[in-house]
């Protein structure tokens, strides 16, 4: 959409989300091509030149788009398995079927995986895809396929593993790369895709899986190789205490410390989970800007805990929400981590005061933003930013009896979404996708889950 052709939006409750919580209970926002180009208190001015399009967003809350900070997209064809693992012997359950992916479940997967999320309202998306099964084709090219042809912002965290069982890890031997295969095709992927521009609709991260997957030298080389490439890291951390036992008896220290030796603490590093951490690791996270990818639904399917998201946010640690692969949260969806985040740190030490409505809000926007490193262009409503943000309708039998929009979009039911705009582009209306067949997606992730299965069972 050319620069000079304007969408004005009105009669909308927003919340920007902007460094002062600025709010209006009835304001307007005019988009003007990718940007935003004003918003404020009552009606747009008149007189505004090439504007295609006004929407009476009457009974509505507008907030930035969600961003989502932790994903395994390919984990849609799994999901409903291992129901009643915790997260070791639910891996050791699962590693075996999802070494037979291949690049047309992936693309299947990663349809459905952002097709659930882009309805509920996320408009800047990210995978951790860390399995590559030798011959299966082009599955990080099929991801950003998938996320290009859907209109959602994407990053992809390239993942590997190359730490197998008879290395002392949980992977089958057959499931993981070697270290030179891994970090060769890391780097071809982020020379192909990565964008660095302002407004890139595709970036891509290194993102060695975990500690009991992965080597120290491919930590310590993948940390070299973000870095001399530019782009960001990404890893999963200190989710459970049977983590923190491993890294104690494999390296001689706790996680946190391990990912310092090896270089993986930074204002250029978010990790996921980061369930069990103590004050010092949290004061390192702090003094590095480190990030945190919270998941608290995922984190509660698999027992593994409740992070101190708290008291993350009062040292300074920038926290974004993840929704994690949907073989450890079946729904998928990251408006719902909203209240799941708050409900779920009322049940920590902090109680009643852990969060409220608005940090729950700034989590799933804002935060996520600056965990993807991405806070100058969205997560909040101003003028400039990409015109990446969602409608909420809340005037129906779910909302209408909540007098504040903020707390009915985080305390109530899922709302629903009535438009969501990247970049000034529609993607979703009145909740269903725009750009892609919903039914087509739901009949081609069945018949992929079932070909998934029938390949893990005959192996």
């Amino acid at each position: 959409m050319a620069a000079d052709r304007r969408i004005v939006i009105e009669n909308c409750s927003i919340a920007t989300v902007d460094a002062d919580d600025t709010e209006y209970t009835s304001g307007h926002l005019v988009l003007a091509g990718d940007r935003i180009e004003s918003l404020g208190a009552g009606k747009a001015p008149e007189g505004l030149e090439n504007v295609v399009r006004r929407i009476d967003a009457t009974g509505h809350l507008v907030t930035p788009g969600l961003v989502n900070t932790h994903h395994h997209f390919y984990q849609w064809i799994t999901r409903g398995l291992a129901t009643d693992h915790n997260l070791f012997d639910w891996l050791v359950a699962l590693y075996p079927t999802w070494a037979r992916i291949d690049e047309r479940m992936t693309y299947a997967a990663a349809q459905g995986s952002l097709g659930m999320m882009a309805r509920g309202g996320v408009t800047t998306a990210m995978d951790h895809h860390y399995v590559f099964p030798k011959g299966s084709g082009d599955l990080s090219g099929s991801i950003i396929r998938a996320a290009r042809e859907m209109g959602v912002r994407f990053t992809l965290a390239r993942g590997s593993m190359d730490r197998s069982e008879k290395d002392g890890g949980l992977p089958p031997d057959f499931a993981v790369e070697t270290l030179e295969g891994a970090l060769a095709a890391t780097e071809a992927t982020v020379d192909e895709h990565h964008d660095a521009s302002f407004g890139a609709m595709t970036q891509v991260a290194v993102a060695p899986c975990s500690p009991f997957s992965v080597s120290t030298e491919l930590m310590r080389q993948g940390a070299e190789l973000a870095r001399r490439k530019g782009v960001r890291l990404h890893t999963h951390g200190s989710e459970t205490v049977e983590e923190e036992q491993f890294c104690k008896e494999l390296f001689g220290m706790g996680p946190t410390d391990y990912f310092e030796s090896t270089g993986w603490l930074g204002e250029d590093v978010w990790m996921a989970h980061c369930v069990h951490m103590n004050d010092s690791d949290i004061a390192a996270f702090a003094r590095t800007r480190t990030g945190v990818a919270h998941c608290p639904s995922s984190n509660a399917r698999l027992a593994a805990g409740i992070a101190r998201v708290p008291d993350m946010l009062a040292a300074g640690v920038p926290v974004g929400l993840g929704v994690d692969g949907t073989a450890s949260n079946e729904s998928g969806e990251l408006h719902t981590e909203l209240r799941n985040a708050l409900l779920i740190n009322r049940l920590g030490a902090h109680r009643e005061a852990a969060l409220n409505a608005r940090q729950a809000l700034r989590l799933g926007t804002y935060g996520g933003a600056q965990v993807l490193g991405r806070a100058p262009e969205i997560g909040s409503l101003e003028p400039g930013k990409l015109a990446d943000l969602v409608l909420w309708k809340l005037d129906t039998l779910a909302h209408a009896s909540i007098a504040d929009p903020v707390t009915a979009l985080v305390f109530g039911a899922a709302a629903p979404v009535t438009a969501s705009f990247v970049n000034g582009e529609q993607i979703v209306e009145n909740g269903r996708l725009l750009h892609v067949d919903e039914d087509a997606i739901a009949r081609s992730t069945r018949d992929e889950a079932r070909r998934l299965a029938r390949i893990a069972a005959q192996a």
